[in-house]
C-alpha cells in the first residue's frame, strides 16, 4: 500500500497565502513611510505610524506561529485575521489622511479574498466593516498639510500604485486560494466517489459469500455424477472426452471457492507471498488458460532488466483474471499480452480484435451492473477497478488505432518492488 501524504486543508494554506500577502503589503507600506520620513515630503505622525506598522508585524508572527499549531483553520478564524488586516489598514490610513489617501482602494483585497473564499454571511460582515471604516475616515482623519500642485502628484501616482498593488494580489493569490478550494471540493467528491464504491463492494461481497456457500452442494452433486457417467460410458471415447472436460470445469469451480476461503484466511491473518512479476502473470495465464481453453494468446515481456518482485492479493489476482475474461469475450482469437515496466511503474496490457468499445457508453463502462455483453452481471470491470484502486494502480480501456480494445493496467513500483 502506498504511505499517505499529508494535504493541508485548504483553510490552512489560505491563511498561509494571507501571511504572504501581509508581509508584502507590510514592505510596501513600510518602504512609503520610509520614504516620506527620508525625504521629509510630508508632515506625519512618525511615532502612531510606526507603532501600527510594528502592530503589523507582530500579527504576522503570530499568524505563522499559529499555522504550526495543528488544530483546524476555520472560517470564523480567517475572517477574524482579514477584520484584523481591514482595523489595521484603517488606523495606517487614519494617520496619513483618511480617504484622500490613494491607498484608500487596499480595501478592496481583503473584501475579495473573503468573497472568494469564505462564505457570504462573512463576506457581508467583513464588507459592513470595511465601509464603516472607510465612511468614519470621511470625515475623522489625521489631515496632511502640502500644497495643492504636490497633493494632485501624489494622489495620482498613488491612485496608480495602489491599483497596481491591489491588482497584483488580487490577480494572483486570490486565484491561487480560489484554486486551492477547488481542489479540496474535488478531494472531497472523490473521498464521496470511493466512499459509494466501498459501499456497492460490500454489498457484492455480501451477496458472493452467501452465493459460494449455495453453490458448495450442487457442485459436489455434479462432481459425484460426472465420475458415475464416465463409469458407466466407459467404452464411449467421444462422450469421455466431453464428460472429463466438464469434470475438470467442475473441479475448477470447486478450487475457486476454496480459494476464497483460503484468501480470506490469509488476509485475516495478513499472509502475503513474493514473486516475481512474470511469475505472477505465468500462473495466472495458466489459470485462466484452463477456465479458457478457447482463448488464444501472445504473451510477451517487454520490460528490460529483472523482473520487479510482487506480493500481489489475491483480488488483485481475481481483477486480472476478469480483464482478461473480458478481452476474451470481445475475441477469443490472437490476444496480445505484454508485459512492461520501469522506474515507476509495473504496466499490463491486454490487446484484444473485437468490437471496440462505443463511444456513446465509453463512460458507464466499470460501474456496477452495467454490461455490453449478452450474458454477465457487470460486475467484472468494476470489481477489477476497485481491486487495483485498491493496491495504488489504474485501469484504462482504449479503443485501439488498428481496432479492438486495448485495456490497461498500472501498477506503481512502490506498491511492488522489494
Amino acid at each position: 500500500m502506498r504511505t499517505p501524504v499529508f494535504q493541508p486543508s485548504a483553510g490552512r494554506q489560505n491563511l498561509g497565502w494571507l501571511v504572504l500577502i501581509r508581509i508584502l503589503v507590510l514592505c510596501a507600506q513600510a518602504a512609503s513611510v520610509g520614504f516620506a520620513w527620508l525625504s521629509d515630503l510630508l508632515p506625519l505622525p512618525w511615532l502612531p505610524l510606526g507603532i501600527t506598522l510594528c502592530i503589523s508585524a507582530a500579527l504576522i508572527l503570530l499568524t505563522a506561529v499559529r499555522l504550526r499549531a495543528s488544530w483546524p483553520v476555520t472560517d470564523q478564524e480567517f475572517a477574524v485575521q482579514l477584520g484584523f488586516d481591514l482595523i489595521i489598514h484603517s488606523v495606517l490610513l487614519y494617520f496619513s489622511g483618511g480617504s484622500s489617501n490613494p491607498f484608500v482602494s487596499y480595501y478592496l483585497v481583503p473584501l475579495t479574498i473573503a468573497a472568494a473564499t469564505l462564505s457570504w454571511v462573512h463576506t457581508i460582515t467583513l464588507a459592513g466593516l470595511a465601509l464603516a471604516s472607510y465612511t468614519v475616515l470621511l470625515v475623522w482623519f489625521h489631515p496632511l498639510e502640502m500644497a495643492t500642485g504636490q497633493r494632485q502628484y501624489l494622489l495620482i501616482y498613488g491612485m496608480w500604485l495602489s491599483f497596481a498593488l491591489a491588482a497584483a494580489l488580487i490577480t494572483f493569490f486570490v486565484a491561487r486560494m480560489a484554486a486551492e478550494l477547488r481542489r479540496q471540493e474535488q478531494l472531497q467528491a472523490e473521498r464521496r466517489e470511493l466512499s459509494m464504491r466501498d459501499q456497492q463492494l460490500l454489498a457484492v461481497a455480501t451477496q458472493a459469500a452467501g452465493a459460494a456457500h449455495e453453490l458448495g452442494t450442487p457442485l459436489a452433486t455434479m462432481s459425484v455424477l460426472l465420475t458415475e457417467l464416465r463409469q458407466e460410458h466407459r467404452n464411449v471415447p467421444s462422450l469421455q472426452d466431453d464428460l472429463a472436460l466438464l469434470q475438470e470445469q467442475v473441479k475448477l469451480c470447486k478450487e475457486t471457492l476454496q480459494q476464497l476461503v483460503r484468501a480470506a484466511e490469509a488476509d485475516r491473518r495478513q499472509a502475503v507471498f513474493e514473486q516475481g512479476a512474470n511469475e505472477w502473470l505465468d500462473a495466472v495465464l495458466n489459470r485462466w488458460h484452463l477456465m479458457r481453453p478457447e482463448a488464444t494468446y501472445r504473451y510477451q515481456i517487454l520490460g528490460r532488466g529483472t523482473a520487479p518482485r510482487l506480493t500481489p492479493p489475491t483480488d488483485l489476482t481475481q481483477a486480472l483474471l476478469n480483464l482478461l475474461n473480458n478481452a476474451a469475450d470481445a475475441c477469443p482469437d490472437d490476444l496480445g499480452i505484454n508485459l512492461d515496466w520501469d522506474a515507476t511503474s509495473i504496466c499490463l496490457s491486454i490487446r484484444d480484435h473485437g468490437a471496440g468499445v462505443p463511444l456513446a457508453i465509453a463512460e458507464q463502462l466499470g460501474k456496477p451492473f452495467f454490461t455490453t455483453k449478452g450474458k454477465g452481471f457487470g460486475l467484472g470491470l468494476f470489481l477489477s477497478q476497485a481491486s487495483v484502486t485498491r493496491a495504488g494502480g489504474t485501469v484504462k480501456l482504449y479503443n485501439h488505432e488498428d481496432g479492438g480494445t486495448l485495456t490497461e493496467l498500472r501498477l506503481p513500483r512502490s506498491y511492488g518492488v522489494v
